[in-house]
Parts: C-alpha cells; sequence; structure tokens
C-alpha cells in the first residue's frame, strides 16, 4: 500500500490538487521511514519518531545502523527490495536494539521508483493479527478442539451407541405410536455422532503426506460439485492466472478447506443474482514465520473465495474462526476452524475482509518445491 501512495504522489507531484506526500505520510499511525541509498534515514513520520524515541531533527541523515543491530531484519528486507526492485513484506519479526527495546511486529518495504536506491519502510506492531494472528491464533483457536475431540470420541460415541441399540430393541415391541418417538432417539444419536465425527478431524495430529497440487484443478473439482449441489443456484466467476506454479500441499485436504469457504459463500450470496468469484494470483514478496522456529515460509500462491452477500457481523468477525461460533441456524461452527487448521498444517495463512456485497477469504500457501511438478495427468483426464 505505501509503495503505491508514494509511487502515485511521485508521478503526480506537480498536480496541485493532490495534497502533499510528507503531510500524507506523517499523519499514518504506523510507523514509517524511508532510508538513501547509504541506509541512512531521509524521512520519518511523527509514528516512527516515538517508535524510535527520537525527534525527527535527530533521526534525519542517521544512518539506521545506529538504530538497529547488523542482523536487524530490516536492514536485510530493505537490501532484498532494493536488489529485487518489488515490495517485500515480513511478519512475525521481533525487533530489539538499545532505545526501542523489544517490539513483535510485521514490516512492509517498498522501493521508490523515482528515488533510486531509496526505500520506505513501514513498522505495523500488533497489526500482525491480520497474518500471523490468522496463522497462530486461528490455528490454535481451531487446535484448541483437539483435547474435546478426542475425549468426545472415547466418552460420547460409546454410550450413544447403546443408546441407539436400546431404542432400536424398545422400537420392536413398542406400540405404533411409540415408534415415532424411538426413531427421534435413533436419528439425534446420529446426529450427535455425526458431529463428533467432524470434531475427530482436529484430533489427527499426522503429519501431511504433500506434494505438488494445481491449484486450479482443485478449484474447478470444487466448483463443479457446489454446482451439482449447494451453489446451483448461484453464478461462478472465475479470474485464475494460468501461470501460476503448483501449491505444495495435500490435494484431498485443500478439496474439503476450499470447499467449506464456497459452501460458506454460497449461504451468504443471495437467492437472486448471487454470485462467487473464485480467483487466484501470484504475491511476490510475503514470508511469514514457522511456529517454534526461526525460518520463514514464503508465502506467494494466493487464492480468494468471494461472495456478494450482506457480509459478516462486526461484532462475529473478531472470534470467526473459532470453533464453534456461527450465524447459521443448526451450523455446528466447525467448517471455519477446519479451514484454519488445515490451511495452518500447509504452513499457510487464511485471512478474510468483510463490507455488504462483499466477503472475501483469502487464503495464502506455500509453492511446491521446483523438482516437484504436478502430475500433467490431472488436468487432462477430466478427473481433477
Amino acid at each position: 500500500m505505501i509503495a503505491r501512495v508514494t509511487g502515485l504522489f511521485a508521478r503526480n507531484s506537480d498536480d496541485p490538487q493532490l495534497p502533499d506526500p510528507g503531510g500524507v505520510l506523517a499523519a499514518l499511525s504506523v510507523p514509517l521511514f524511508v532510508v538513501d541509498v547509504r541506509s541512512c534515514i531521509s524521512f520519518v513520520n511523527q509514528a516512527a519518531e516515538q517508535f524510535f524515541a527520537s525527534s525527527r531533527s535527530t533521526l534525519i541523515g542517521r544512518p539506521l545502523l545506529d538504530l538497529l543491530p547488523e542482523d536487524s531484519p530490516v536492514l536485510d528486507l530493505i537490501r532484498q527490495a532494493r536488489e529485487g526492485g518489488h515490495s517485500i513484506s515480513e511478519a512475525g519479526v521481533t525487533l530489539t536494539g538499545p532505545k526501542i527495546g523489544s517490539h513483535f511486529v510485521s514490516i512492509d518495504a517498498a522501493v521508490l521508483a523515482d528515488v533510486p536506491g531509496s526505500v520506505v519502510v513501514s513498522i505495523h506492531e500488533r497489526s500482525i493479527a491480520r497474518k500471523i494472528d490468522h496463522q497462530l491464533v486461528h490455528r490454535s483457536a481451531a487446535r484448541s478442539v483437539t483435547a474435546m475431540a478426542a475425549m468426545l470420541a472415547h466418552e460420547v460415541k460409546n454410550p450413544l451407541s447403546g443408546i441407539r441399540g436400546a431404542a432400536q430393541l424398545l422400537e420392536q415391541n413398542a406400540d405404533p405410536e411409540d415408534h415415532q418417538l424411538t426413531r427421534l432417539i435413533c436419528e439425534e444419536a446420529d446426529r450427535i455422532v455425526a458431529l463428533v465425527d467432524r470434531m475427530e478431524m482436529f484430533s489427527d495430529q499426522r503429519p501431511l503426506a504433500r506434494e505438488a497440487v494445481n491449484i486450479h484443478v482443485v478449484l474447478e473439482h470444487v466448483r463443479r460439485l457446489a454446482e451439482s449441489g449447494f451453489a446451483r443456484h448461484l453464478r461462478f466467476v472465475e479470474h485464475y492466472d494460468p501461470s501460476l506454479p503448483a501449491v505444495y500441499g495435500n490435494r484431498d485436504l485443500l478439496i474439503q478447506a476450499i470447499l467449506n469457504l464456497v459452501k460458506n459463500a454460497a449461504e451468504a450470496a443471495p437467492a437472486e443474482g448471487g454470485e462467487i468469484t473464485l480467483s487466484t494470483r501470484y504475491q511476490q514478496g510475503v514470508r511469514l514465520a514457522v511456529p517454534g522456529s526461526g525460518s520463514r515460509v514464503d508465502l506467494p500462491l494466493t487464492l480468494v473465495v468471494q461472495d456478494n452477500g450482506p457480509g459478516i457481523p462486526e461484532d462475529l468477525q473478531p472470534h470467526l474462526f473459532d470453533p464453534f461460533v456461527t450465524t447459521k441456524a443448526g451450523g455446528s461452527g466447525l467448517g471455519l476452524a477446519l479451514v484454519a487448521k488445515i490451511v495452518g498444517d500447509h504452513g499457510g495463512v487464511v485471512e478474510f475482509e468483510s463490507e455488504p456485497r462483499r466477503t472475501s477469504f483469502r487464503v495464502m500457501l506455500p509453492m511446491a518445491p521446483q523438482e516437484s511438478d504436478p502430475a500433467e495427468g490431472d488436468a487432462e483426464d477430466g478427473n481433477p
């Protein structure tokens, strides 16, 4: 975003209708600064002054190395942005320094095309919830069901089997007018067992069997399933990047996750004029921390499921991926929690944006190793 804004101002700096770019950037609530080709600070906004605990006059012209250690990820991102000539983001970063203390942040770095060697850097403290929290908190919320699932499988399913069996025995000697009650017992027992079976998916901690997967084949398979069932009354729009490389993932689990997102979109879309948009793109420069390690993973592959429904209520949005949170009558509230777990197990991130007539879920996934190409027959045999 910062790169687009600064680029717009740079191209139109002579237009008297545009505001002064320095004033606009200075007003931002996130720390933002610009370094020149020597990595000396040439611009800071007020939030950056507070972040570095120094005044603008003290910071301008000062080498960034005076404020951050040599191994700071900020310096590495600046170098990568210069070398690649594009914007790059990194989340799950801990910044430390004698003046700034310790901060858990995400960082965006983008080159300034009109000022060779200059890079604009923005630091997002706590706004990491949009990426890291979606990766960690939502994943944690999904996994919070694990112990409950294991307990329910053992402590609930066995008694339910006995209850169902007893109801069937009673039905053999019951009066005809009581058959409805015994059938009700059996149906409710079956419904609870089905719910427990769904929860058992969360307790599967086995490593994923992963391979190169053509995400467009997966999306096409999901679309056909939806159009032949719950979304037959809706219009599908597809915007795919045909050059997208393969995803490193489990095909069946990806189908399950995307199918859940499409089903939610279908239930949210209006009966008349309802529309679901499926899109993919390559988003360069997105990296996230791998929990429990110091490494980072690139997530360049992005797929989006969007609907034109009324939007998600604001009070529900902070808890949307928590288990048992739902607005649907009779819904279990496990669909999005399962999506969070599946995407998290792939090392990816799921995010959402919602407003009236436009709700989109964005899934970012890792790319398959180049030596692992998806089977060419997947797209040719007509059976994705």
